[in-house]
């Protein structure tokens, strides 16, 4: 694996962006949030997010370790880009890397597959809350005369 073709893998998400950090790290990120960081001076190391249960399982194997001050979080680190992992299981961990930042966006940040109708969700969010209150008894009272 290159890093060209980590790159290619990453900015194929929806919504990813690349950015240099630190000086010499290109860090992916979705909404701002990042979801891997490869160290551009050779050796490539790569660090991603991951589940607890793949955290668990892959700093078990030789050439992955916790990530420096990101392990806590459960991020991993590759000591060398493509010596460990094979492109696929690389694909399958960026993928879920990705997925696990984007379900933590606010729903305004997170990456939509189409565009919105303008102005939909808001007359949606009126019409359930006319149907709410007429269904719960909150209609208006009419005044009594005096």
């Amino acid at each position: 694996m290159t890093l060209e073709t980590l790159r290619s893998i990453c900015l194929g998400f929806p919504g990813a962006t690349e950015d240099i950090k630190w000086g010499a790290d290109l860090a992916f990120s979705v909404g701002a949030k990042m979801f891997c960081v490869v160290y551009l001076e050779p050796p490539h190391h790569v660090s991603f997010k991951c589940t607890p249960e793949d955290f668990a399982e892959l700093v078990e194997r030789p050439g992955l370790r916790p990530a420096p001050y990101l392990g806590r979080a459960m991020w991993v680190q590759e000591e060398a880009l493509g010596e460990t992992l094979d492109r696929a299981e690389m694909e399958r961990l960026l993928r879920a890397a990705y997925d696990l930042v984007a379900a933590k966006l606010p729903k305004s940040k997170r990456a939509v597959a189409g565009p919105a109708k303008a102005g939909s969700d808001a007359r949606k969010r009126r019409g359930v809350l006319k149907a709410r209150g007429a269904r719960k008894g909150r209609t208006r009272a009419k005044r009594r005369p005096r």
